[in-house]
């Protein structure tokens, strides 16, 4: 009897030992190992978050979530979610509580994002909160798009792709033809005024050769000097012609009485000699008048009659 008992006391013992364990265990794992502060947030979507989900302080375990309440509201639903996180943890004014996952099997968890506040908040206040992104939700929503994209958009500019198809090999088939033989005989005709082309390129860049071998012979220093010479001779001859001009210009400040008379004496008798070459003219006129009509004249002709003077 007495053998039965030690070994039902010694199962007993196995078997608080395990149960003490499992509880340190999973108080060890939420975070929860002594006295708490509890914190919530609010959210309008709460999906995966419950009774003991693990509340993270930018990755470390802190504390876990204790109920989750729903609100009702105005314009819809929200939820308060209460949880509890190690006494005396330091969480700043402006950090926010996220629902996240760490990987894309991983389980929910409420991910607090530190703040840069130098003032904490203080235990039973509220986190500001930020909805978790739901990536299934928006793959769909982005399939949904892609579908109504692709029935709405993609399949009518497939149909006009294969009409413009169409339409380009009926051109294709139809003056395709004509299009390689002018397309050949333009490239014929290219092939036969390339050595055309090459040659008066060949000629213009010989004769743009001899025209630079001429300016570098102008340019030489020997005609550069007759060059300079020349400029010299240039610049005294401007010289001569302007200590002329002065010259000029003293004669006739000086001789200003003399040419003055000149002038008028001209001036007087102008009339006379315009008289007189009119007179010699018709005389050459009558001259040549005569030896028109007999040339015989020149070589031997009748003295002039002479005139009775009046009486």
């Amino acid at each position: 009897m007495k053998g039965n008992r030690l070994n039902y006391f010694a199962v007993g013992l196995f078997v608080i030992a395990s149960i003490v364990g499992l509880v340190v265990s999973v108080a060890v794992l939420s975070g929860r190992t002594g006295a708490t502060d509890g914190y919530y947030a609010v959210y309008r979507n709460v999906t995966g978050v419950k009774f003991g989900t693990q509340v993270m302080y930018e990755g470390y375990p802190i504390g876990q979530v204790e109920t989750v309440t729903p609100r009702p509201e105005a314009g819809g639903m929200s939820f308060r979610v209460n949880f509890e996180v190690r006494q005396g943890w330091r969480i700043p004014e402006d950090s926010i509580a996220n629902i996240a996952a760490p990987g894309l099997l991983s389980a929910i968890t409420i991910s607090i994002q530190a703040g840069k506040s130098a003032n904490a908040l203080k235990a039973g206040t509220q986190i500001k909160s930020q909805e978790a992104a739901n990536i299934f939700a928006m793959v769909s929503s982005v399939a949904g798009d892609l579908g109504v994209l692709a029935e709405q958009n993609v399949k009518p500019l497939l149909a006009n792709l294969n009409l413009i198809a169409g339409e380009v090999l009926a051109i294709l088939d139809k003056d395709g033809k004509n299009l390689v033989r002018n397309a050949a005989a333009m490239i014929e005709d290219i092939n036969a005024r390339v050595p055309i082309i090459a040659g008066n390129v060949q000629e213009f860049t010989d004769r743009m050769k001899k025209n630079s071998e001429e300016i570098s012979g102008l340019l030489s220093p020997e005609n550069r000097e007759k060059f300079d010479r020349t400029i010299v001779n240039l610049d005294l001859a401007t010289k001569n012609l302007e200590e002329l001009a002065v010259l000029s210009r003293g004669v006739v400040a000086d001789n200003r009485g003399d040419i003055r008379y000149v002038v008028e004496s001209v001036t007087r008798h102008v009339e006379s000699i315009n008289q007189n070459l009119e007179g010699a003219a018709r005389n050459m006129l009558e001259f040549s008048r005569q030896i028109r009509q007999n040339p015989g004249l020149l070589m031997g002709g009748t003295p002039p009659k002479d005139t009775a003077p009046a009486r």
